[in-house]
């Protein structure tokens, strides 16, 4: 089966009623980014971001993977399908994708506030108090800015193999995520699903623009690859 291989970011969950990351002011849902995404805003305000995760978490059980999530499913059928999601949520795992590779971390997730080997499930909110093994306080899994992203290698290795590459509700921009683009292979399609793409069409040799929402994008993908849509 030939590799396809899908990077996908916050747009793709909007549908769902998720909202996407940064506002055009720089913010997210009121905060500046650094207050609640950066171990510096953690240290200064541990209770803040605390709460800030634990309200992302919750809203989690009151959505459900969209039609864009379940169409990437279908592509199984005659792919060999690995999904690298920008996304922190776990509408890709609910949908039943088989390969999935999350690059900023799992708000079903927790891990040690000093160290990286220390990560465990977790579905309900995390308190001061809640302590890792190793005794410290447990944080989010969440890839804050200023801290290594540890699935980038694996991330590239998997795109160094793409057959096809598809890319659905990411502008791009955030970086190294952004950066896989650049290790396909010359000959390998594009495929860009976004409402709004600010993508350079001139720039990719085999590059296919598809102006819509994920849900409608991903239908007319599957149409395109000629994968049944049942």
């Amino acid at each position: 089966m030939k590799k396809l291989v899908v990077l996908t970011g916050a747009g793709i969950s909007a549908e769902s009623g998720i909202n996407t990351f940064r506002d055009a002011d720089g913010l997210w849902e009121g905060h500046d980014i650094m207050e609640v995404a950066s171990p510096q805003g953690f240290r200064n305000n541990p209770e803040l971001v605390l709460d800030f995760y634990n309200q992302r978490r919750r809203q989690l059980f009151d959505v459900s993977p969209n039609e864009a999530h379940y169409n990437l499913k279908k592509l199984e059928d005659k792919f060999e399908v690995h999904i690298i999601t920008q996304n922190v949520d776990d509408l890709h795992e609910r949908a039943k994708s088989s390969h999935i590779i999350h690059l900023h971390g799992e708000l079903l997730k927790a891990k040690s506030s000093l160290t990286d080997n220390f990560i465990c499930e977790w579905v309900k909110d995390i308190n001061i108090g809640d302590k890792a093994k190793d005794g410290s306080q447990l944080r989010p899994y969440i890839v804050w800015f200023g801290e290594d992203v540890p699935m980038i290698p694996k991330a590239v290795e998997i795109v160094e193999q793409a057959d096809v590459l598809v890319i659905i509700g990411t502008s791009m921009q955030v970086y190294p995520a952004a950066s896989l683009i650049n290790f396909i292979k010359e000959s390998t399609p594009i495929y860009f699903i976004d409402p709004k793409p600010m993508v350079n069409k001139n720039a990719f040799n085999n590059l296919t623009i598809i102006k819509d929402v994920a849900s409608l994008g991903t239908k007319k993908l599957l149409e395109l690859l000629n994968v049944s849509n049942h």
